[in-house]
């Protein structure tokens, strides 16, 4: 064993470094769902930043430092509070906010979202349901980005308002009656942030024929 031990010396170093490195540094993430459809799709695989807000103690949600502050619109991975399953989603809200939703219309700090209409398209959902939707750009409250809304879903569409408290976020799927978010687990603390999403590294068709989508190849987020 020792000898064995001395043989594989340097590729047990590179494990260990490699594995530090994932755990308190960067880190890629694999997206199953299409809550955050669509910015980001199932099939993607995005880069996380895991220094962006906190350097933590490896393997563990003991925060050792602060590197930086979680901004409204970020793009953010976390551990669920309800089950420790790790998510997606987008923060909208930090602490101090007041938000609230009224038919799907953000409102925050009381000024409401607006809303541009882009696209209309046919989504399909869980079970091989497809069901008219709507992307529009949502500005005004979070830096532009595109949303996703679906007709026929009973969805929490109206919420609030809600004063964020300290150490506290809200998190909101672009995808949004299709996303299991704050709306229904709770706001999210601090320590259960893992990092920003900067960006998509890979990315494949899972849903269809799994076939690389290389125009998504080291994109940043649309």
């Amino acid at each position: 064993m020792k000898r064995w031990f001395r043989n594989n010396r340097g590729f047990l170093v590179f494990v260990l470094v490699f594995g530090l490195f994932r755990t308190a540094v960067a880190d890629w993430n694999p997206i199953p769902s299409g809550s955050m459809r669509p910015t980001v799709l199932e099939g993607d695989v995005v880069l996380v930043n895991r220094l962006a807000y906190d350097l933590k103690l490896p393997l563990s949600n003991v925060i050792l430092q602060r590197t930086g502050e979680p901004q409204r619109g970020d793009i953010v991975t976390f551990a669920s509070p309800k089950d420790g399953t790790r998510l997606i989603k987008r923060l909208v809200a930090v602490p101090g906010d007041v938000v609230e939703m009224r038919n799907e219309e953000l409102i925050i700090n009381g000024r409401t979202a607006h809303y541009q209409p882009l696209q209309q398209l046919t989504e399909t959902v869980a079970d091989n349901v497809a069901l008219p939707a709507l992307r529009l750009q949502e500005s005004g409250v979070l830096p532009p980005h595109r949303v996703q809304w679906l007709a026929g879903v009973n969805a929490r569409s109206s919420f609030g308002p809600i004063t964020i408290p300290p150490g506290q976020y809200m998190m909101l799927g672009d995808n949004r009656d299709d996303s299991a978010d704050s709306r229904y687990f709770g706001l999210v603390p601090r320590n259960l942030l893992i990092g920003r999403a900067v960006g998509v590294i890979a990315s494949a068709d899972i849903t269809g024929n799994w076939m690389p989508r290389w125009e998504r190849f080291a994109s940043n987020f649309h």
